[in-house]
Order: C-alpha cells, then sequence, then structure tokens
C-alpha cells in the first residue's frame, strides 16, 4: 500500500512538472505552425465521422426513447427542447471527450511511444530541435481548440438525429423542429456546456502525450502508455465534468 501510494505522488509531482513545462514552452518563440495544422486535421477531420455517426444516433435514440414517457403526460410537444437541452450541456460534450479520449488520446500516446523507444526523440534533441515544444505544445493545443469544435458539431448532428426520431411517428417540419429547440434554449444553458470542453480538449492532449513521452524502453511500452492514455483520459473527462457540474449549480 505504502509502495502504491509512493508511486501516486511521484506520478502527480512528474505529470505537474510537465503541465508546467507546457506552459513555459507555450510563449517561448518560435511556434511550430505546420505541426500545429496538421495535428489539427489528425484530430478534427479523422476524427468527424466517427462524431457524426455517434451524434446523430444520440439524438435518435433519445427522441425516440423519451417519446412515450412525455406521450403518457400529454408533453410531447416539449420533446425537442428536452433533447437539445440533454445534448448540450451534457451528453454530447462528454460522449465526444470520450471518443477523443480513445482514439486521439492512444494515437498521441503510441505515436510519441514509438518515437521514444525508437530514440527519434533523442535524435531531435541532438539535432538542436526542441522536441517537447515540436511535439507536445502543438498536440496539446490541437486537442484543446479541436475538442470543443467537434462538440459543437455532434450538438447539431444530435439534434439533426433528434429530428429524424421526431418525424418516425410524428410529422414537423425542420425550421418549426428548430424553432422549438432555440425557443428553450438559453445563454446559461450553452457558456457552462463550452467552457468545459477546452479542458476536456486540453486534458485529453496533455494526459496522451505524458504518457508517450515519458514512455519506457521496449516496444511493449508503447502498447502500455496507448491504454493508459486512454484511461487517464477518460477518467480526467468524468472528474471535469463532475466539477463543472458542481460549479455551474454554484455560480449560475
Amino acid at each position: 500500500m505504502t509502495v502504491y501510494l509512493k508511486n501516486i505522488f511521484i506520478e502527480s509531482g512528474n505529470m505537474t512538472q510537465f503541465t508546467l513545462r507546457f506552459f513555459r514552452e507555450l510563449f517561448k518563440p518560435s511556434f511550430q505552425w505546420r505541426e500545429f495544422s496538421r495535428q489539427c486535421f489528425a484530430v478534427g477531420c479523422k476524427t468527424l465521422a466517427l462524431i457524426t455517426i455517434t451524434g446523430f444516433i444520440m439524438g435518435l435514440v433519445m427522441t425516440i426513447q423519451s417519446r412515450p414517457t412525455l406521450l403518457k403526460f400529454g408533453a410531447e410537444s416539449w420533446l425537442p427542447s428536452m433533447v437539445s437541452l440533454s445534448l448540450i450541456r451534457e451528453i454530447a460534450p462528454v460522449i465526444t471527450a470520450l471518443i477523443c479520449a480513445g482514439k486521439i488520446a492512444s494515437g498521441i500516446g503510441a505515436e510519441l511511444g514509438s518515437m521514444k523507444v525508437t530514440e527519434q526523440i533523442d535524435a531531435m534533441e541532438v539535432s538542436a530541435i526542441n522536441p517537447y515544444k515540436y511535439l507536445v505544445v502543438t498536440r496539446i493545443l490541437a486537442t484543446t481548440f479541436m475538442v470543443p469544435i467537434l462538440v459543437i458539431y455532434a450538438d447539431f448532428i444530435g439534434i439533426y438525429g433528434g429530428y429524424i426520431g421526431y418525424n418516425i411517428h410524428g410529422s414537423m417540419t425542420l425550421f418549426r423542429y428548430f424553432s422549438e429547440v432555440l425557443e428553450h434554449l438559453e445563454f446559461l444553458d450553452l457558456v457552462p456546456a463550452f467552457i468545459k470542453t477546452f479542458f476536456f480538449g486540453f486534458f485529453i492532449g496533455l494526459i496522451g502525450s505524458y504518457k508517450g513521452f515519458n514512455a519506457s524502453s521496449g516496444t511493449a511500452s508503447v502498447g502500455i502508455a496507448a491504454n493508459e492514455a486512454v484511461v487517464a483520459a477518460s477518467l480526467s473527462v468524468f472528474i471535469i465534468d463532475m466539477l463543472a457540474a458542481q460549479l455551474t449549480d454554484l455560480f449560475f
């Protein structure tokens, strides 16, 4: 038990140093714009198809399953607003972040881990290239900015999926459906949900980069780094969401 706690404290200290180094390197010239753009494409466009399918199914299934319950109380007209609020405030951000944690964090962990094992990172240092700034900073920033965009996209796709689900047993035009959605949406429904997605993206990139950048020697460590990145990033999403819910309840 003592050894286990000791390892937790050591890992927490190393993670803190890794995070502080990110903020130090972030403001040092020069910034790797080309690598940053490449990582944004890898995070965003290559995840778009999975987000599209997942977001559509979320909205469709929520609408189909919620409709019978609302019909019992004669509140079918509340279905568009209820589904949209559930998607925007909680379901779409969390599910999208979990998908990114599984796909992106594992990819970053495996990529950097393989570079560490094959000594490519050491070769960059010998060539007077800052590997942390080139590999880590760009990936963390890419996930920080792209995950919120993916969440917004998932919101729209989920709402459209809800529209399709509503019209399976009912009839409503797309314009009226979105009017019902926007009528019950408030500014405070959007702000907390949007802000927490930046933290989701930051920690997904940070954890994936940390696990890969600090992989031990041996090919098996690459798989271990990818697996640990997925588990830790997914857990961080739930913790951040819990904290965000408490803060929203206090201040909003």
